[in-house]
């Protein structure tokens, strides 16, 4: 009796070769990060700009140097406002789609109210939730959530009306329950819809949160930004922008690494 042949097993790529791969994809972006750095220096030290309009990268990076404790205590409260506006903001607009999509009437009721909700500048709303509910972290966390809510709201009712009627009948034949067909149907073919709203949400509660802040606030990013600039500290001023962007940046990645997880396939019809 012959043998069997043996299928050779895949050898898994050593780390080190994973490691190259992983900042090879990244090389251009770096390469062009870096390329900004040393044009922005170049520019400054040739036209020899006064440091308090526009400091120098290497100027930039001594004020982190500088002011780590003051960046890092600045950078708490900035994230807790961030974060829980993001989280109630998303909450609260998927269940609202929940509704909206089981509800018709509810839709048309309320969706236009929220359209009128997001038409209102968040600079011109901020004042008024400071005057409503003083100068603590609850004005702020209002409106980094306002700011999240619509474009997660639009996106999640048009994710969970994305399935086709085919789809739905074939439940209804199958006896399948509202709750199956929320769940097995409506929900996995919103989470596209959502992650790409999930991401806008990520980098605009900062913003928020940043925002209201400048109302009124006695810490937070925001409030040292308007600190820095009040008192011509430009190094300092542009360390904190760039920490903000770093929080968003931070925020992205997490909700692209929670879409990589929730969902596994891929799709070419959501923008």
């Amino acid at each position: 009796m012959a043998e069997a042949s043996q299928i050779p097993m895949p050898v898994p790529a050593p780390r080190m070769s994973r490691v190259l791969d992983a900042v090879l994809d990244r090389g251009p972006a770096l390469a062009a990060v870096a390329g900004l750095l040393l044009l922005w220096q170049g520019v400054v030290w040739f036209f020899e700009v006064p440091e308090y309009m526009a400091p120098s990268p290497i100027a930039v990076l001594g004020a982190f140097q500088d002011n780590a404790g003051t960046l890092w205590l600045n950078f708490w409260p900035t994230f807790f406002e961030a974060a829980l506006g993001f989280v109630a903001g998303n909450l609260v607009a998927i269940l609202l789609a929940v509704w909206f999509v089981h509800n018709s009437t509810a839709e048309r009721a309320f969706f236009p109210i929220a359209v009128f909700i997001n038409t209102i500048p968040i600079i011109a709303l901020a004042p008024v939730l400071v005057l409503i509910f003083g100068n603590g972290f609850a004005p702020k966390i209002i409106i980094a959530g306002l700011i999240c809510f619509f474009p997660t709201l639009v996106n999640m009712v048009r994710g969970l009306k994305a399935v086709s009627p085919a789809t739905l009948d074939l439940m209804r034949v199958l006896s399948a329950s509202n709750w199956e067909i929320f769940w097995k149907v409506r929900l996995q073919s919103s989470l596209p819809f959502l992650f790409a709203a999930l991401k806008i949400a990520s980098t605009t509660c900062v913003i928020g949160a940043i925002v209201a802040e400048w109302i009124g606030s006695n810490f937070g990013l925001g409030a040292l930004i308007i600190e820095a600039t009040f008192n011509f500290r430009s190094p300092l001023l542009y360390a904190t922008v760039f920490t903000a962007a770093l929080l968003a940046v931070v925020m992205f990645a997490l909700v692209s690494f929670a879409e990589a997880k929730f969902i596994r396939w891929k799709t070419s019809d959501v923008h």
